[in-house]
């Protein structure tokens, strides 16, 4: 597997890099084979990597010599997380994700839990830019995207796909919930911002607010 470089880099070389992994997503009782968009954002040197989906060692080759210094989980749904112990332990970095979904990753890891919680409104520093967390449920109740406004970019998780609203038919789900948090967090957005999903393409805030009647 290799990585694409989607957005950047900033001045100072802060860019974007896509790896995408495959594995099996469960829930419900019912499973599902997926690919799953791994986020690494960072310059030469530290990095952080959104969403750490079904093969560590991919993750760790993609990282390469950089120190990672946050694995950041857009939301706990097992085939966004089941890589992030496994890079955790061979980087020391701490996994983060919103409290909301403490009650997902336990369905997965009832025996760890994850560092640190995120929090609506957190910025999280990477390099000579800001990934800033606007908690979106619906999906899931801790579901959070995150905001890189120096680089134009969103990346949205399972939150808004390129095409509409992530799924909502399955527990720990909401469909008003989550069309309100992408009108309210998302659609807020400038129109021209890019939203790198946790699956398949790439969209823009402006063109999904058109499918949602918000043009």
């Amino acid at each position: 597997m290799s990585t694409d470089i989607v957005a950047g880099p900033t001045p100072a070389g802060v860019r974007v890099e896509r790896l995408v992994t495959s594995g099996t997503f469960t829930l419900d009782g019912g499973e599902w084979e997926v690919d799953n968009n791994v986020w690494i954002v960072g310059d030469d040197t530290r990095c952080v990597v959104i969403d750490c989906a079904h093969d560590p060692d991919a993750i760790l080759a993609a990282i390469g010599e950089r120190e990672l210094t946050h694995i950041l989980c857009t939301h706990a749904h097992n085939d966004h997380i089941d890589g992030a112990p496994g890079v955790a332990r061979a980087t020391g970095a701490p996994i983060h994700l919103h409290p909301g979904d403490r009650v997902l990753w336990e369905l997965t890891f009832p025996d760890t839990a994850p560092d640190a919680d995120l929090e609506d409104g957190q910025r999280i520093p990477v390099g000579d830019l800001e990934l800033q967390v606007r908690h979106t449920p619906g999906h899931a109740p801790g579901a959070v995207c995150l905001y890189a406004e120096a680089l134009g970019v969103v990346f949205s998780g399972d939150t808004l796909f390129n095409g509409g609203p992530g799924a909502t038919g399955r527990s720990f789900s909401d469909y008003p919930t989550i069309v309100f948090s992408i009108r309210e967090q998302l659609l807020t957005l400038p129109p021209e911002t890019i939203v790198l999903t946790g699956h398949g393409d790439a969209t823009t805030i402006g063109a999904e607010a058109a499918g949602l009647g918000q043009a």
